[in-house]
């Protein structure tokens, strides 16, 4: 653990982000005044490092165990870039490190370029403000504005008018992955509440629909979770729903994530051709069938082949995959096995995840009690996936970033021209309302000059059922002039 004593409540999060970006796999412990943690005493008593935040001429103190302490001073007042940027540096000298994004913490670098652009700034002036004020890499920099130019161009014809997305969340999973985070339920224990849980999800969609009728329903996605882990039936009903409720008459892309290839089935596939679903994903994640038990995904890798092949027996022209790289125990050779396999089933667009450990993970868990270990995501298992991908047709369309991301990476969608994912676009770049339902799903309103306010349903299943009216009330607050 390495331990950080500050002088007072400020900073935490940057300096934090920082410090775990340049000491993977360590527990970083941020100790201020207004800490309430526990061992506060002892944390202060013998930290790793110390910095004093005075109004000028900032200390920052590194005394790790078995070496001299060593002080370096820095000025940057109280601005908070510039002194993201001083620390940077001095955590550069301190490790011999370098890092892809440099200083930059938030997870959206391509909205930051995107703004600028807007402004009317070159590519080339977005590029060395990356690399200049950010410390980004030139590789980088180079990415994000590539991206963020290839965004403008795909966003053009939606924004500036009053259009919206709309999410659907379905919380079930055949299983919970070893990394997994978001909201998600084991299917069989959960198959008794499941029509309770679509009812609910239809009556928050009989109100979006009416609050939202004045609007432009420009993008629908139905995440998860794992979407195809309901029957057929529910599918097709809350689809039906869907489309009695709001019209569909402007909706640029209708995505469904089918995601496992233990949920995907022909009768599955075929209700959601049926009512025009646009877009699915079909995700591996790694092709490699070690990993696959692993990390408790329980199918095959012939398995998800046989669900890409049925997909596109049932007509789906845009079909995603997804992979992740810094898998346990995966090596460049397993990601460049992985990225010729999906080459040979030739998907419509690629998502690059680099591995983010989440706390509330099972595979966060593992690793605060000294287990098996992740492997290290590198600059070359990222540059086998880039090429793999731009190899297949494919040019990067979004990105993102994430905290305890393996290797200090990104993540990154590519896609053949035409085929991008509208969607991850607009909620990652946040420059559309999006209004999302079902358990643990957040709305999001963006309102005229980029003010964003949001609304979170509740996360747990069985008490979103109980409260699905509380559900509703809550996004009347969040929509109600929208009409």
């Amino acid at each position: 653990m390495l331990a950080v004593k500050i002088d007072r409540d400020r900073l935490e999060y940057d300096i934090h982000a920082l410090l775990t970006s340049f000491f993977p796999g360590e527990e970083v412990k941020i100790v201020s005044p207004g800490s309430d943690i526990n061992g506060k005493d002892e944390l202060l008593a013998d930290p790793f490092m110390e910095i004093i935040l005075e109004e000028s001429g900032q200390r920052v103190i590194f005394d790790p165990k078995g070496k001299e302490p060593k002080e370096y001073a820095i000025d940057s007042g109280r601005d908070k870039q510039l002194f993201k940027g001083e620390l940077y540096r001095v955590l550069k000298e301190e490790t011999g490190k370098s890092l892809p994004w440099g200083n930059l913490t938030g997870i959206r670098p391509a909205k930051m370029v995107m703004g600028m652009l807007s402004e009317g700034k070159s590519r080339q002036e977005a590029e060395r403000f990356l690399r200049e004020s950010h410390y980004v890499s030139h590789e980088k920099a180079a990415l994000a504005v590539e991206i963020a130019k290839r965004e403008q161009d795909i966003l053009r014809p939606i924004l500036g008018e009053e259009g919206y997305s709309l999410y659907i969340g379905i919380p079930f999973c055949p299983t919970t992955c070893l990394y997994c985070s978001f909201t998600s339920y084991p299917a069989a224990s959960y198959r008794k509440v499941m029509d309770q849980y679509v009812d609910c999800l239809c009556r928050e969609m009989d109100y979006v629909a009416d609050a939202c009728r004045n609007m432009r329903l420009d993008t629908v996605y139905i995440g998860g979770g794992t979407p195809t882990t309901l029957s057929p039936r529910l599918l097709d009903l809350i689809i039906s729903h869907l489309k009695a409720k709001f019209s569909m008459e402007h909706v640029l892309e209708f995505t469904v994530e089918a995601g496992r290839a233990d949920s995907i089935t022909k009768e599955k596939l075929q209700v959601l051709k049926k009512h025009g679903v646009t877009r699915i994903s079909v995700n591996p994640q790694t092709m490699k069938e070690e990993t696959l038990r692993l990390i408790g995904r329980h199918h095959t890798v012939e398995q998800v082949k046989e669900a890409f092949a049925l997909a596109r027996g049932e007509g789906f022209d845009n079909i995603n995959m997804d992979i992740i790289l810094g898998l346990p125990g995966e090596d460049e050779e397993d990601v460049a096995y992985t990225i010729e396999e999906i080459g040979k089933l030739s998907p419509d667009s690629l998502t690059v995840h680099s591995l983010a450990v989440k706390r509330a993970s099972r595979l966060g868990k593992l690793l605060r009690e000294g287990g098996k270990a992740a492997s290290l995501n590198t600059e070359k298992t990222v540059k086998i996936a880039e090429k793999g991908a731009r190899d297949m047709g494919m040019e990067p369309y979004y990105l993102y970033r994430q905290k305890n991301m393996s290797g200090n990476f990104e993540n990154v969608g590519y896609a053949k021209p035409g085929k991008y994912g509208i969607y991850n676009i607009l909620i990652m770049e946040e420059v559309q309302t999006i209004v999302a339902l079902g358990a643990g799903s957040i709305s999001k309103r963006v309102f005229q000059g980029g003010r964003i306010e949001r609304c979170e349903n509740i996360k747990d299943v069985s008490l979103y059922i109980k409260k699905a009216d509380e559900m509703i009330e809550r996004k009347k607050a969040l929509l109600q002039d929208i009409c």
